[in-house]
Protein backbone atom coordinates (compact mmCIF):
# COMPACT_ATOMS: atom_id res chain seq x y z
CA UNK A 1 0.00 0.00 0.00
CA UNK A 2 1.07 3.60 -1.00
CA UNK A 3 0.28 7.02 0.64
CA UNK A 4 0.23 10.02 -0.97
CA UNK A 5 0.26 13.09 1.14
CA UNK A 6 -0.53 16.53 -0.33
CA UNK A 7 1.09 18.77 2.21
CA UNK A 8 -0.41 21.87 3.09
CA UNK A 9 1.65 24.59 5.36
CA UNK A 10 1.49 28.07 6.09
CA UNK A 11 3.70 30.49 4.73
CA UNK A 12 5.06 31.46 8.11
CA UNK A 13 6.79 27.70 7.85
CA UNK A 14 9.02 26.32 5.61
CA UNK A 15 7.72 23.53 3.23
CA UNK A 16 10.58 21.74 4.60
CA UNK A 17 9.46 21.63 8.39
CA UNK A 18 6.92 18.98 7.35
CA UNK A 19 8.41 15.69 8.33
CA UNK A 20 10.54 17.10 11.64
CA UNK A 21 7.42 18.52 13.07
CA UNK A 22 5.09 15.45 12.62
CA UNK A 23 8.03 12.90 12.98
CA UNK A 24 5.81 10.73 15.03
CA UNK A 25 2.96 10.55 13.38
CA UNK A 26 5.07 10.02 9.48
CA UNK A 27 6.49 7.42 11.27
CA UNK A 28 3.66 5.29 12.22
CA UNK A 29 2.89 5.54 9.12
CA UNK A 30 5.65 4.30 7.17
CA UNK A 31 5.29 1.71 9.26
CA UNK A 32 1.75 0.60 7.92
CA UNK A 33 1.85 1.60 4.20
CA UNK A 34 5.00 0.29 1.95
CA UNK A 35 5.42 3.78 1.23
CA UNK A 36 4.97 7.43 2.04
CA UNK A 37 5.34 9.75 0.02
CA UNK A 38 4.81 13.77 0.61
CA UNK A 39 4.15 16.09 -2.05
CA UNK A 40 2.77 19.18 -3.57
CA UNK A 41 -0.59 19.52 -5.30
CA UNK A 42 1.29 19.61 -8.65
CA UNK A 43 3.17 16.73 -7.56
CA UNK A 44 0.32 14.72 -6.85
CA UNK A 45 -1.54 16.32 -9.91
CA UNK A 46 0.87 13.70 -12.33
CA UNK A 47 0.18 10.44 -10.31
CA UNK A 48 -2.52 7.99 -11.66
CA UNK A 49 -5.99 8.10 -11.33
CA UNK A 50 -6.45 5.25 -9.00
CA UNK A 51 -3.63 6.50 -6.37
CA UNK A 52 -4.79 6.77 -2.90
CA UNK A 53 -4.35 10.10 -1.19
CA UNK A 54 -5.29 12.01 1.54
CA UNK A 55 -4.58 16.18 2.16
CA UNK A 56 -1.95 16.86 5.08
CA UNK A 57 -2.52 19.56 6.90
CA UNK A 58 0.29 19.92 8.85
CA UNK A 59 -0.25 23.62 9.68
CA UNK A 60 -3.09 26.34 10.34
CA UNK A 61 -3.27 29.56 8.08
CA UNK A 62 -4.22 27.19 4.77
CA UNK A 63 -7.52 27.58 4.40
CA UNK A 64 -7.01 29.22 1.26
CA UNK A 65 -4.73 27.33 -0.26
CA UNK A 66 -6.77 24.17 0.06
CA UNK A 67 -10.01 26.32 -1.57
CA UNK A 68 -7.52 27.69 -4.67
CA UNK A 69 -6.18 23.79 -5.29
CA UNK A 70 -10.23 22.44 -4.73
CA UNK A 71 -10.32 21.49 -8.70
CA UNK A 72 -7.27 19.07 -8.05
CA UNK A 73 -8.20 17.39 -4.79
CA UNK A 74 -9.36 14.07 -4.26
CA UNK A 75 -12.62 12.75 -3.82
CA UNK A 76 -13.04 12.14 -0.92
CA UNK A 77 -11.16 14.65 0.40
CA UNK A 78 -9.18 13.35 3.72
CA UNK A 79 -7.79 15.85 5.98
CA UNK A 80 -5.35 14.22 7.74
CA UNK A 81 -4.40 16.81 10.72
CA UNK A 82 -2.72 15.44 14.11
CA UNK A 83 -3.69 18.46 15.80
CA UNK A 84 -0.18 20.21 16.10
CA UNK A 85 0.68 23.74 14.88
CA UNK A 86 -3.19 24.48 14.46
CA UNK A 87 -3.37 21.37 12.05
CA UNK A 88 -6.94 20.63 13.96
CA UNK A 89 -8.54 23.53 13.53
CA UNK A 90 -7.40 24.50 10.06
CA UNK A 91 -9.03 20.64 8.80
CA UNK A 92 -12.94 21.07 10.58
CA UNK A 93 -12.69 24.61 8.78
CA UNK A 94 -11.28 23.36 5.25
CA UNK A 95 -13.86 19.95 6.12
CA UNK A 96 -16.86 22.39 6.08
CA UNK A 97 -16.01 24.42 3.34
CA UNK A 98 -15.51 21.29 0.85
CA UNK A 99 -18.88 19.68 2.09
CA UNK A 100 -21.04 22.75 1.16
CA UNK A 101 -18.81 22.35 -2.23
CA UNK A 102 -20.34 19.37 -2.72
CA UNK A 103 -16.98 17.14 -1.94
CA UNK A 104 -17.23 14.38 0.33
CA UNK A 105 -14.64 14.68 3.10
CA UNK A 106 -13.35 13.32 6.28
CA UNK A 107 -10.94 14.67 8.60
CA UNK A 108 -8.80 11.83 10.00
CA UNK A 109 -7.64 12.44 13.42
CA UNK A 110 -6.57 10.86 16.64
CA UNK A 111 -3.44 9.59 18.20
CA UNK A 112 -0.70 8.48 15.43
CA UNK A 113 -1.74 4.97 15.53
CA UNK A 114 -5.14 6.13 15.04
CA UNK A 115 -4.90 8.00 12.50
CA UNK A 116 -2.57 4.88 10.59
CA UNK A 117 -5.22 2.74 11.69
CA UNK A 118 -7.97 5.06 9.79
CA UNK A 119 -6.18 5.23 7.33
CA UNK A 120 -5.14 1.80 6.58
CA UNK A 121 -9.06 1.44 6.25
CA UNK A 122 -9.59 4.01 3.62
CA UNK A 123 -6.79 2.51 1.90
CA UNK A 124 -8.15 -0.68 1.27
CA UNK A 125 -11.62 1.13 0.87
CA UNK A 126 -10.10 3.15 -2.22
CA UNK A 127 -8.11 -0.26 -3.06
CA UNK A 128 -11.78 -2.08 -3.35
CA UNK A 129 -13.91 0.82 -4.83
CA UNK A 130 -11.06 1.03 -7.29
CA UNK A 131 -11.10 -2.70 -8.32
CA UNK A 132 -15.14 -2.69 -8.69
CA UNK A 133 -15.26 1.10 -11.06
CA UNK A 134 -16.98 1.21 -14.55
CA UNK A 135 -17.53 -3.37 -13.44
CA UNK A 136 -20.07 -4.20 -15.65
CA UNK A 137 -22.93 -6.43 -14.23
CA UNK A 138 -25.41 -8.72 -16.32
CA UNK A 139 -28.46 -9.04 -15.19
CA UNK A 140 -29.62 -11.35 -17.54
CA UNK A 141 -33.65 -12.03 -17.47
CA UNK A 142 -35.52 -10.68 -14.78
CA UNK A 143 -35.02 -11.84 -10.91
CA UNK A 144 -37.14 -14.77 -9.94
CA UNK A 145 -40.56 -13.59 -8.84
CA UNK A 146 -39.90 -14.90 -4.64
CA UNK A 147 -36.78 -12.79 -4.54
CA UNK A 148 -38.90 -9.33 -3.10
CA UNK A 149 -36.22 -8.19 -0.83
CA UNK A 150 -32.90 -8.25 -3.06
CA UNK A 151 -32.81 -5.83 -5.21
CA UNK A 152 -30.81 -2.67 -5.70
CA UNK A 153 -31.01 0.70 -6.61
CA UNK A 154 -29.00 1.61 -9.54
CA UNK A 155 -27.93 5.01 -9.48
CA UNK A 156 -27.21 4.24 -5.61
CA UNK A 157 -24.76 1.26 -6.65
CA UNK A 158 -22.91 3.14 -8.86
CA UNK A 159 -22.46 6.05 -6.64
CA UNK A 160 -21.47 3.97 -3.79
CA UNK A 161 -18.94 1.20 -5.37
CA UNK A 162 -18.57 2.56 -8.66
CA UNK A 163 -20.76 -0.32 -10.75
CA UNK A 164 -22.96 -0.54 -13.38
CA UNK A 165 -26.33 -2.52 -13.98
CA UNK A 166 -26.90 -3.85 -17.93
CA UNK A 167 -30.13 -5.39 -18.69
CA UNK A 168 -29.65 -8.45 -20.73
CA UNK A 169 -32.92 -10.17 -22.66
CA UNK A 170 -32.78 -13.99 -22.15
CA UNK A 171 -33.25 -14.54 -25.66
CA UNK A 172 -29.53 -13.12 -26.29
CA UNK A 173 -29.05 -16.40 -24.70
CA UNK A 174 -31.21 -18.51 -26.32
CA UNK A 175 -29.90 -17.57 -29.88
CA UNK A 176 -26.34 -18.35 -28.77
CA UNK A 177 -27.13 -22.23 -27.43
CA UNK A 178 -29.19 -22.95 -30.27
CA UNK A 179 -26.41 -22.17 -32.33
CA UNK A 180 -24.15 -24.02 -30.74
CA UNK A 181 -23.54 -28.11 -31.25
CA UNK A 182 -22.97 -30.92 -29.23
CA UNK A 183 -19.74 -31.56 -31.15
CA UNK A 184 -18.60 -27.98 -29.76
CA UNK A 185 -18.44 -28.88 -26.26
CA UNK A 186 -17.79 -32.72 -26.57
CA UNK A 187 -14.48 -32.29 -25.62
CA UNK A 188 -15.89 -29.82 -22.32
CA UNK A 189 -18.18 -32.12 -21.14
CA UNK A 190 -15.55 -35.33 -21.23
CA UNK A 191 -12.82 -33.17 -19.18
CA UNK A 192 -15.45 -32.36 -16.68
CA UNK A 193 -16.71 -35.70 -16.39
CA UNK A 194 -13.23 -36.76 -15.51
CA UNK A 195 -12.74 -34.56 -13.10
CA UNK A 196 -15.61 -35.30 -11.42
CA UNK A 197 -15.47 -37.85 -8.27
CA UNK A 198 -18.90 -39.45 -10.02
CA UNK A 199 -21.92 -38.38 -11.59
CA UNK A 200 -25.65 -39.77 -10.04
CA UNK A 201 -28.63 -38.21 -11.85
CA UNK A 202 -27.35 -36.15 -14.87
CA UNK A 203 -27.06 -38.10 -18.48
CA UNK A 204 -24.74 -37.56 -21.00
CA UNK A 205 -27.60 -35.50 -22.77
CA UNK A 206 -27.76 -33.65 -19.67
CA UNK A 207 -24.38 -32.45 -19.64
CA UNK A 208 -23.70 -31.73 -22.96
CA UNK A 209 -27.25 -29.38 -22.89
CA UNK A 210 -25.84 -28.28 -19.61
CA UNK A 211 -22.20 -27.21 -21.49
CA UNK A 212 -23.65 -25.29 -24.63
CA UNK A 213 -25.88 -23.28 -21.65
CA UNK A 214 -22.54 -22.25 -20.01
CA UNK A 215 -21.06 -21.95 -23.76
CA UNK A 216 -23.89 -19.63 -24.71
CA UNK A 217 -23.38 -17.46 -21.63
CA UNK A 218 -19.89 -17.21 -21.10
CA UNK A 219 -19.95 -15.95 -25.26
CA UNK A 220 -22.66 -13.20 -24.24
CA UNK A 221 -20.24 -12.66 -21.14
CA UNK A 222 -17.47 -11.75 -23.08
CA UNK A 223 -19.48 -9.66 -26.18
CA UNK A 224 -20.86 -7.38 -23.04
CA UNK A 225 -17.59 -7.42 -21.15
CA UNK A 226 -19.09 -8.17 -18.15
CA UNK A 227 -17.52 -8.60 -14.86
CA UNK A 228 -20.25 -10.79 -13.14
CA UNK A 229 -23.51 -11.66 -13.80
CA UNK A 230 -26.73 -12.79 -12.57
CA UNK A 231 -29.30 -15.45 -14.41
CA UNK A 232 -32.92 -15.50 -14.58
CA UNK A 233 -32.49 -19.66 -13.84
CA UNK A 234 -36.04 -21.06 -13.81
CA UNK A 235 -37.02 -19.03 -16.89
CA UNK A 236 -33.79 -20.71 -18.87
CA UNK A 237 -34.87 -24.03 -18.14
CA UNK A 238 -38.50 -23.76 -19.42
CA UNK A 239 -36.48 -22.60 -22.79
CA UNK A 240 -33.47 -25.21 -22.74
CA UNK A 241 -34.09 -27.97 -20.58
CA UNK A 242 -31.71 -27.20 -19.10
CA UNK A 243 -30.93 -25.19 -15.95
CA UNK A 244 -27.74 -22.41 -15.34
CA UNK A 245 -26.06 -24.48 -12.38
CA UNK A 246 -22.86 -25.66 -14.19
CA UNK A 247 -22.89 -22.41 -16.24
CA UNK A 248 -22.53 -20.42 -13.02
CA UNK A 249 -19.92 -23.05 -11.51
CA UNK A 250 -17.50 -22.26 -14.42
CA UNK A 251 -18.04 -18.38 -14.70
CA UNK A 252 -16.62 -18.39 -10.89
CA UNK A 253 -13.90 -20.75 -11.36
CA UNK A 254 -12.88 -18.21 -14.10
CA UNK A 255 -13.26 -15.16 -12.07
CA UNK A 256 -16.66 -13.64 -13.54
CA UNK A 257 -18.98 -13.54 -10.35
CA UNK A 258 -22.10 -15.36 -10.98
CA UNK A 259 -24.89 -16.27 -9.32
CA UNK A 260 -28.37 -17.23 -9.03
CA UNK A 261 -32.23 -15.93 -9.09
CA UNK A 262 -31.32 -12.40 -10.37
CA UNK A 263 -30.31 -11.68 -6.57
CA UNK A 264 -28.16 -8.67 -6.90
CA UNK A 265 -27.66 -7.82 -3.71
CA UNK A 266 -25.70 -11.20 -3.16
CA UNK A 267 -24.57 -10.75 -6.44
CA UNK A 268 -22.70 -7.60 -5.62
CA UNK A 269 -21.55 -9.30 -2.15
CA UNK A 270 -19.52 -11.83 -3.76
CA UNK A 271 -18.18 -8.95 -5.74
CA UNK A 272 -16.82 -7.47 -3.01
CA UNK A 273 -15.42 -10.25 -1.67
CA UNK A 274 -13.32 -11.12 -4.54
CA UNK A 275 -12.25 -7.46 -4.71
CA UNK A 276 -10.97 -7.14 -1.25
CA UNK A 277 -9.65 -10.78 -0.68
CA UNK A 278 -8.99 -12.13 -4.48
CA UNK A 279 -11.51 -15.70 -3.39
CA UNK A 280 -14.53 -16.76 -5.26
CA UNK A 281 -16.98 -17.74 -2.55
CA UNK A 282 -20.21 -19.74 -2.57
CA UNK A 283 -23.53 -18.14 -2.66
CA UNK A 284 -26.33 -20.21 -0.78
CA UNK A 285 -29.45 -20.76 1.06
CA UNK A 286 -29.26 -20.19 4.94
CA UNK A 287 -31.63 -24.24 5.21
CA UNK A 288 -31.23 -25.13 8.85
CA UNK A 289 -30.67 -23.19 12.13
CA UNK A 290 -29.77 -23.91 15.66
CA UNK A 291 -29.96 -20.98 17.99
CA UNK A 292 -29.59 -22.97 20.53
CA UNK A 293 -26.01 -24.37 19.06
CA UNK A 294 -25.44 -21.35 16.79
CA UNK A 295 -25.14 -23.91 14.01
CA UNK A 296 -26.62 -23.13 10.66
CA UNK A 297 -26.59 -25.21 7.28
CA UNK A 298 -26.07 -23.72 4.18
CA UNK A 299 -27.00 -24.71 0.89
CA UNK A 300 -27.09 -24.12 -2.64
CA UNK A 301 -26.96 -26.26 -6.54
CA UNK A 302 -24.04 -24.64 -7.59
CA UNK A 303 -20.33 -23.90 -6.39
CA UNK A 304 -17.30 -22.98 -8.54
CA UNK A 305 -15.29 -26.40 -8.53
CA UNK A 306 -12.16 -25.03 -7.90
CA UNK A 307 -13.37 -23.87 -3.97
CA UNK A 308 -13.95 -27.72 -3.78
CA UNK A 309 -11.56 -30.53 -2.61
CA UNK A 310 -14.14 -32.51 -4.86
CA UNK A 311 -17.26 -32.78 -6.58
CA UNK A 312 -20.11 -35.06 -7.83
CA UNK A 313 -22.30 -34.26 -11.01
CA UNK A 314 -26.05 -33.66 -9.99
CA UNK A 315 -29.43 -32.60 -10.83
CA UNK A 316 -30.47 -29.39 -9.90
CA UNK A 317 -32.64 -29.93 -6.69
CA UNK A 318 -36.05 -28.13 -6.92
CA UNK A 319 -36.63 -29.12 -11.03
CA UNK A 320 -34.71 -32.43 -11.18
CA UNK A 321 -33.21 -31.60 -14.23
CA UNK A 322 -29.91 -30.49 -15.79
CA UNK A 323 -26.80 -30.32 -14.06
CA UNK A 324 -25.78 -28.94 -10.54
CA UNK A 325 -23.13 -29.47 -8.22
CA UNK A 326 -22.48 -31.30 -5.09
CA UNK A 327 -19.33 -29.77 -3.68
CA UNK A 328 -17.15 -30.81 -0.90
CA UNK A 329 -15.65 -27.69 0.74
CA UNK A 330 -12.70 -28.30 3.10
CA UNK A 331 -13.52 -28.45 7.02
CA UNK A 332 -12.16 -24.85 8.86
CA UNK A 333 -12.73 -21.52 9.13
CA UNK A 334 -15.11 -19.79 6.88
CA UNK A 335 -16.69 -16.40 6.73
CA UNK A 336 -20.21 -15.76 5.79
CA UNK A 337 -20.95 -12.04 4.98
CA UNK A 338 -24.13 -10.62 2.77
CA UNK A 339 -23.82 -6.63 1.92
CA UNK A 340 -27.87 -5.59 0.79
CA UNK A 341 -30.14 -2.70 1.04
CA UNK A 342 -31.44 -1.21 -1.69
CA UNK A 343 -28.43 1.53 -1.55
CA UNK A 344 -26.22 -1.34 -0.39
CA UNK A 345 -25.17 0.27 2.31
CA UNK A 346 -26.02 -2.56 5.13
CA UNK A 347 -24.07 -5.91 6.31
CA UNK A 348 -23.91 -8.89 7.80
CA UNK A 349 -20.48 -10.77 8.31
CA UNK A 350 -19.10 -13.12 11.14
CA UNK A 351 -16.86 -16.13 11.08
CA UNK A 352 -17.12 -19.89 11.15
CA UNK A 353 -16.31 -23.23 11.40
CA UNK A 354 -16.94 -25.61 8.52
CA UNK A 355 -17.93 -28.79 10.69
CA UNK A 356 -18.53 -31.12 8.01
CA UNK A 357 -20.40 -31.55 4.23
CA UNK A 358 -23.87 -33.01 4.33
CA UNK A 359 -25.79 -34.98 1.89
CA UNK A 360 -29.26 -34.67 2.78
CA UNK A 361 -31.99 -35.68 0.00
CA UNK A 362 -34.48 -32.62 0.87
CA UNK A 363 -32.07 -29.58 0.10
CA UNK A 364 -30.30 -28.19 -2.57
CA UNK A 365 -26.90 -30.50 -3.42
CA UNK A 366 -24.09 -28.94 -2.01
CA UNK A 367 -24.22 -28.71 1.21
CA UNK A 368 -22.26 -27.48 4.44
CA UNK A 369 -22.78 -27.59 8.17
CA UNK A 370 -21.55 -24.57 9.86
CA UNK A 371 -20.58 -23.17 13.54
CA UNK A 372 -21.18 -19.82 13.75
CA UNK A 373 -19.27 -17.24 15.82
CA UNK A 374 -21.63 -14.67 16.44
CA UNK A 375 -25.60 -15.49 17.21
CA UNK A 376 -27.15 -17.35 14.74
CA UNK A 377 -30.25 -15.69 15.63
CA UNK A 378 -29.81 -13.03 13.31
CA UNK A 379 -31.38 -14.54 10.42
CA UNK A 380 -34.48 -15.06 12.60
CA UNK A 381 -34.58 -11.63 13.52
CA UNK A 382 -32.62 -9.16 11.21
CA UNK A 383 -31.47 -11.30 8.06
CA UNK A 384 -30.75 -9.21 5.40
CA UNK A 385 -32.85 -11.03 2.72
CA UNK A 386 -31.98 -15.05 2.17
CA UNK A 387 -28.83 -16.16 0.36
CA UNK A 388 -25.37 -15.09 2.40
CA UNK A 389 -22.20 -16.04 0.85
CA UNK A 390 -19.66 -17.94 1.85
CA UNK A 391 -15.70 -17.92 1.39
CA UNK A 392 -13.23 -20.17 2.64
CA UNK A 393 -11.15 -18.75 5.60
CA UNK A 394 -11.75 -15.83 8.38
CA UNK A 395 -11.96 -12.92 6.74
CA UNK A 396 -14.58 -11.74 8.77
CA UNK A 397 -12.57 -8.37 10.34
CA UNK A 398 -10.84 -7.27 6.56
CA UNK A 399 -14.54 -7.11 5.54
CA UNK A 400 -15.88 -5.27 8.67
CA UNK A 401 -13.39 -2.85 8.65
CA UNK A 402 -14.18 -2.54 5.09
CA UNK A 403 -17.83 -1.59 4.84
CA UNK A 404 -17.26 0.20 8.25
CA UNK A 405 -14.98 2.63 6.32
CA UNK A 406 -17.68 2.59 3.63
CA UNK A 407 -20.09 3.92 6.04
CA UNK A 408 -22.10 1.05 5.77
CA UNK A 409 -24.26 0.27 8.65
CA UNK A 410 -23.85 -3.67 10.46
CA UNK A 411 -26.98 -5.72 11.17
CA UNK A 412 -26.84 -8.17 13.91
Amino acid sequence: MILNLIAFTSVLHESSMVRSSHEALINELEKNFDRVNILTVEQAAELPDDSFCALFIATGGVECQVKDAFAQLPDPALLVADGTHNSLAASLEIASYLREKGLASEVVHGTVSQIAERLVQLSRLHDVRSKLAGKRIGVIGTPSDWLISSGIDPEAAKERWGVELVHLPLERVYALYDAITDAEVKDACEALSARAKGSVEPTADDLIKAMRLATAIRRLVEEENLAAITLACFRLLERTGTTGCLALSLLNDAGIMAGCEGDLQTLFTMMLVQAATGKASFMANPSKIDTYSNEVVMAHCTIGLDQTQGFVLRNHFESLSGVAIQGMLPQGKVTVVKVGGRDLDQYFVTSAYLQENLNHHNMCRTQVRLHFNQPAGYFLRNSIGNHHVLLVGDHAEVLHDLLTAAGCTRVK
